[in-house]
């Protein structure tokens, strides 16, 4: 099968080491920062916040996030030339979808005599929302949104990057918590280029189930 979107994905992997002396450049990096923007989500609602880790002041902040453990992405931490913080909001209030539906309109996707309509579609988030307020597990499910998107992108630019789940979401929050302002992280993503030589897992066949096993076509 040879079409563009198949190649980048077959060449998509997770990086197990990279090379710290190569960077993602500025131009580079405002594509994949906008790309994320640019995300999809349920209703719109963008429940989320990105936080770009570049400086070395917060790749050490990033380092020592893994104190406690998941220490076998530590190394990630200084030597990936980025790293992508994706929190989503616990609470996620009709107030806060309103300001989304502001910009439906300001952008002109949304006529103004809509507004009202459209904010019936908080009831996606009210579904999902207990009695606390708390709606994590749906907002969370829009980061992954977030996620997937971005993969696709760096495997387009030919950029590497390494999903990682093995956070400390805890320590994140007290180390992050000004700028995740309330969101949580419990995913993270770096970017960067791999080390040759060191990437054990570059270059490997692509594993996946066969088609029959996971896809019905009916």
């Amino acid at each position: 099968m040879s079409q563009q979107i198949i190649e980048d994905l077959n060449r998509r992997y997770t990086v197990k080491k990279y090379d710290a002396t190569k960077k993602v450049s500025n131009d580079d990096l405002n594509i994949i920062l906008e790309a994320l923007r640019l995300s999809a989500s349920s209703i719109n609602s963008q429940p989320w916040k990105f936080i770009v880790i570049a400086s070395d002041a917060a790749k050490q902040r990033l380092h020592d996030s893994f104190a406690n453990k998941h220490q076998f992405n530590q190394l990630h931490a200084k030597e990936a030339s980025h790293t992508i913080l994706l929190a989503y909001d616990p609470q996620f209030t009709k107030e806060k979808f309103s300001k989304r539906v502001d910009a439906e309109v300001s952008s002109g996707h949304l006529p103004a005599e809509m507004y009202d309509t459209f904010m019936g579609a908080y009831a996606f988030a009210e579904m999902n929302t207990d009695e606390t307020g708390y709606n994590g597990a749906w907002t969370k499910a829009q980061v992954y949104l977030a996620l997937g998107n971005l993969l696709h992108v760096l495997a387009r630019m030919g950029i590497a990057s390494t999903p990682m789940e093995g956070v400390d979401s805890e320590l994140l929050g007290e180390l992050f918590k000004e700028e995740l302002d309330g969101h949580i992280c419990e995913v993270a993503l770096a970017i960067g280029y791999h080390k040759d030589g060191e990437d054990w897992n570059h270059g490997l066949p692509k594993a996946r189930l066969p088609r029959e096993a996971v896809i019905s076509v009916i």
